[in-house]
C-alpha cells in the first residue's frame, strides 16, 4: 500500500487523513481545523464512512490539543444534519439535557422537572440514553422507565404529548432521534476518555416550539459556560439557561452557594449568583443522599458511588412521584429551587422567590403527579 492508498478511496476518507495528519502531531504542533474540516470529519464518522481506529483517533486527537470553537460548532453541525428534528404544536418549548452519562454519586431529581413545568403550563420534555461513559450513572431513562413512562418514543411521537394538556411533557431518547450517533457508544466506550461528542450531544434539539426553543443544560467546571452558550446559539436556541449543578446536572447545591449563566433572544449569556436560601430551602445534603438500602462502594457524601443503577433508579422513581405529590424532602426542594430558575428565566415570575411560591403551591396540589403516566 502507497501513501496515496493509505489516505483512502472516498473523498471523505482523504479529507480524514489531512485532518488527522494536522491534529494529531503533538503538543506543539498541531494545528487546528476549520468548522467544514470538522463537520466533514464527524460526517464520517456517523456515516461510518470512517473506519473505527481513525474515528476514534480523530475524536481523541482534538480533545488532547483542546477543541476550538469552530471545531466544536463543526462537529455539533454534523450531528445536527444527521438527527431527526421536529416541530410540536406548542409555541415554546424547553429542552432539558441533563448528564448523558448519568448520576452516581447522588440521586436525580431532574427526570421529574418537566411535568412539574408542564403543570405550571410549560412545555417542557428531557432526553438521553441508557448507558454511556464515563460515569455510567443513572440516567432520565433510567428512572422514567422505573415509573412506567415509555422512554421509546420517536420524536414526533414525544412532540404529541407537549401538546396534550394533559401531559405536556415528554422524554425522547438519542437512540430515537440520532441512531447513527447512538451507534458510537460502543468506540466511545473503547476510547475511554470523553471526547468533543460528550460536549455537544446534548445540543442536538430533537423538538422545537413553533416561535421559541429554551435550552437548560447544566455544568461543573467553570470554562464550559461560554462553551455551551455558542453552541446553543449555533443550534438556534432562543434562550439558554446553564445552571452549575451538582453532578453537572441542572439542579444546584441544596446547600451552598451557586450560579447560573444565562441569554434571551439569542443575545450575550450573563452570569447570575444564587443561593438555596433565595428560596427558603435549608437542607444538609447538597442534593439527593443515596438512602442506605441502594448498593453503593462507600459511606460519606461526595464519596458514595452507586453500583446498582436499577435499584438507584427506582429509588428516584419513588422519591419522584412523591415529591410531585407534595411530600417534603431533598427532591422536593430541588424541584422547586431547578424550576424556579426556569420560570424566572422564562419570565412567567417576577423573582425566584415568586417563583418558587407557585411550584411549591403545584407540588402541594399534587396534580403534577397526574401527569406522569
Amino acid at each position: 500500500m502507497d501513501a496515496a492508498q493509505s489516505a483512502g478511496h472516498t473523498e471523505l476518507q482523504q479529507t480524514m487523513f489531512s485532518i488527522i495528519q494536522r491534529i494529531a502531531t503533538g503538543p506543539d504542533l498541531s494545528k487546528n481545523i476549520s468548522t467544514e474540516e470538522a463537520r466533514l470529519g464527524m460526517q464520517g464518522v456517523l456515516s461510518g464512512d470512517i473506519d473505527p481506529v481513525r474515528a476514534g483517533i480523530f475524536l481523541i486527537a482534538l480533545r488532547m490539543k483542546r477543541e476550538t470553537a469552530e471545531e466544536n460548532r463543526g462537529v455539533l453541525q454534523a450531528i445536527l444534519d444527521a438527527r431527526e428534528s421536529v416541530t410540536a404544536p406548542v409555541d415554546e418549548v424547553v429542552d432539558i439535557a441533563d448528564p448523558y452519562d448519568g448520576y452516581n454519586r447522588t440521586i436525580p431529581a431532574s427526570p421529574f422537572l418537566a411535568p412539574l413545568l408542564a403543570e405550571c403550563g410549560v412545555a417542557a420534555f428531557s432526553h438521553g440514553l441508557d448507558a454511556v461513559g464515563p460515569k455510567y450513572g443513572v440516567t432520565h431513562r433510567h428512572v422514567l422507565a422505573a415509573a412506567g413512562i415509555d422512554v421509546d418514543l420517536n420524536p414526533t411521537q414525544a412532540a404529541a404529548r407537549l401538546a396534550d394538556a394533559t401531559l405536556g411533557w415528554a422524554y425522547v431518547d438519542q437512540a430515537r432521534f440520532a441512531p447513527g450517533l447512538h451507534d458510537l457508544i460502543e468506540l466511545r466506550q473503547r476510547m475511554i476518555k470523553r471526547s468533543v461528542i460528550t460536549t455537544v450531544e446534548v445540543l442536538a434539539k430533537p423538538i422545537s416550539g413553533r416561535l421559541k426553543t429554551h435550552f437548560v443544560t447544566g455544568y461543573v467546571h467553570k470554562p464550559y459556560p461560554p462553551v455551551y452558550a455558542d453552541l446553543a446559539r449555533h443550534t438556534g436556541f432562543d434562550s439558554a439557561m446553564l445552571i452549575r449543578g451538582v453532578e453537572g446536572g441542572v439542579i444546584p447545591s441544596l446547600r451552598q452557594a451557586g450560579k447560573y449563566f444565562a441569554y434571551t433572544d439569542g443575545g450575550q449569556e450573563i452570569g447570575v449568583d444564587i443561593d438555596p436560601s433565595m428560596l427558603g430551602i435549608e437542607q444538609e445534603s447538597r442534593a439527593v443522599p443515596i438512602p442506605n438500602d441502594v448498593p453503593q462502594s462507600a459511606r460519606g457524601e461526595g464519596s458514595v458511588t452507586l453500583t446498582d443503577v436499577q435499584a438507584a433508579a427506582r429509588k428516584a422513581a419513588d422519591f419522584g412521584m412523591a415529591a410531585l405529590a407534595g411530600e417534603k424532602g431533598p427532591t422536593y426542594d430541588s424541584l422547586v429551587y431547578s424550576g424556579a430558575l426556569v420560570l424566572t428565566h422564562l419570565g412567567k415570575a417576577r423573582t425566584i422567590a415568586d417563583a418558587g411560591e407557585l411550584l411549591r403551591s403545584t407540588l402541594d396540589s399534587g396534580r403534577a403527579a397526574s401527569r406522569v403516566r
